[in-house]
């Protein structure tokens, strides 16, 4: 249900409360990583593109300690499907204000 560039907030972990943007998600595992949110260290040996060094990654978070963030009242919420009466195709809508979401 969770796109790439949606909003979330985190809702579970070291990181609660934290809101970005879903950079990727991975969804054979369950799991998606959000930009500025768990951030680890990475120890990269150097190569001839780059030098090496300590990197700052984000890593993935599973999806169910993610919520989406509602555009109109800027709280977490849920998603819900709904069918757009105009084209008749499915749209995500959110559970609390109703809004259609991209």
């Amino acid at each position: 249900m969770l796109k790439v560039g949606d909003k979330v907030v985190v809702i579970a972990g070291s990181d609660k409360g934290k809101e970005g943007k879903i950079i990727k998600t991975l969804k054979n595992e369950d799991k998606v990583v959000v930009e500025g949110v768990h951030i680890v260290k990475k120890h990269q040996k150097p190569t001839g593109q780059n030098t090496g060094g300590i990197l700052e990654i984000e890593a993935p978070i599973h999806i169910s300690n993610v919520m989406i963030v509602d555009p109109k009242t800027k709280k977490r919420t849920r998603i819900g499907h709904d069918i757009d009466k105009k084209s008749n195709k499915k749209v995500r809508v959110t559970k609390k204000s109703n809004e259609k979401i991209d």
